[in-house]
């Protein structure tokens, strides 16, 4: 959906367990951008999208950044990015109409295709997502009151509107919120076909879900209260069965009861985490095992049981948050990228994991 205005909080703060809590580390980017895309691909590469068509790249963990922008996109928010190495990624930029483009680079952002754009004044896109390296969704607000699909098969360079048949109705007032570039996800890249979109806005915030490729979709509640402003952001899902969501109303940020849901079955079902945020969260990634952060403007959260207990870690402001290899990493506003290792060596303090404790059948 539209700009979101988001207040932002910054620092940090630790937690009274006894196992040391993670630490961010801010990474110089030198520009002001707001980093809602965000596509880790390992330890040492990551891409950042944003505000103002900025597109950005590290391929030495954070160290340093190049800007890598595609052209005449000055006037464009990029909202999502999807990569598969330091030099293929897939970008998205958000809006009605023509505003709602994609772009492809195969040659780390040195030139870019604009392989998308939307024609349709009625359609919206918000996020965009890859089953393996050839196939991918991009999912937009209802047209004529479903949600409508954009498909590839060629790793982004052409995309095809999906027939509507498979697609439940929208309900008065649904969209999917544009936050973190994880509205619609896949949980790896394997070519399973399956994926999930979450909404909100509606008098109920739902998960979608499809197993062949996005041809036809299930939908079910999501866990967590709806509103205009409300409802489920972001979506993590480590393998096809277990998954959290996170969300809120960003309108008021600082309160968000019910604001996690996890699910054991593949989103058939979500409930509502014992020990949630209570803050509005706009992203959410599984570390290892049952390790999952959360991000918002009011903070990050960490959940060592798969989503069920979550405890604030630090209180600056980010948009998104992903793990790849062996690190994790959060982007946002005012240019702003930290990154955080999951193991005893690299960049930022060593997060200690349990491998697949929490996660029951």
């Amino acid at each position: 959906m539209a700009t979101l205005a988001l207040a932002a909080l910054a620092g940090s703060s630790g937690f009274s367990t006894g196992v040391p809590a993670p630490t961010w580390r801010l990474s110089e980017t030198g520009v002001t951008a707001r980093f809602r895309g965000l596509a880790p691909v390992s330890d040492s590469v990551a891409w950042v999208a944003g505000s103002g068509g900025t597109v950005m790249r590290t391929v030495d963990g954070a160290r340093t950044w190049q800007r890598v922008d595609p052209p005449g996109t000055a006037d464009l928010q990029f909202r999502d990015i999807e990569a598969f190495d330091a030099d293929h990624a897939v970008a998205l930029t958000i809006g009605e109409g023509e505003q709602s483009r994609l772009y492809a680079t195969d040659d780390g952002g040195t030139t870019w295709t604009e392989t998308f754009r939307n024609d349709d004044p009625a359609a919206f896109y918000d996020c965009v997502t890859f089953l393996d390296r050839h196939h991918g969704l991009a999912l937009s607000d209802p047209v004529g009151g479903k949600f409508r699909i954009l498909a590839t098969a060629d790793g982004g360079r052409t995309w095809q509107v999906r027939s509507g048949t498979g697609m439940p109705d929208a309900l008065p007032g649904e969209f999917a919120f544009a936050a973190s570039g994880t509205c619609l996800v896949t949980a790896d890249r394997r070519g399973a076909g399956r994926a999930w979109f979450a909404t909100g806005g509606a008098e109920r915030a739902r998960v979608f879900a499809t197993a062949d490729g996005g041809h036809t979709w299930q939908v079910t509640d999501g866990g967590i209260p709806s509103g205009p402003s409300a409802g489920v952001y972001s979506l993590a899902f480590r393998d096809p069965r277990h998954g959290v969501a996170v969300g809120g109303d960003y309108a008021a940020p600082d309160t968000a009861p019910d604001a996690a849901a996890t699910t054991r079955d593949g989103g058939r079902t979500w409930a509502s985490a014992r020990e949630e945020p209570g803050e509005y969260r706009s992203g959410a990634a599984w570390a290892r095992g049952a390790t999952v952060l959360a991000v918002g403007p009011t903070g990050s959260d960490i959940s060592r049981d798969g989503g069920r207990t979550w405890t604030e870690f630090d209180q600056g402001s980010f948009d998104a948050v992903r793990c790849a290899g062996g690190a994790c990493w959060a982007s946002g506003e005012q240019g702003r990228v930290a990154r955080l290792h999951l193991g005893g060596r690299g960049t930022g303090v060593g997060l200690s994991l349990p491998l697949f404790g929490g996660l029951h059948s």
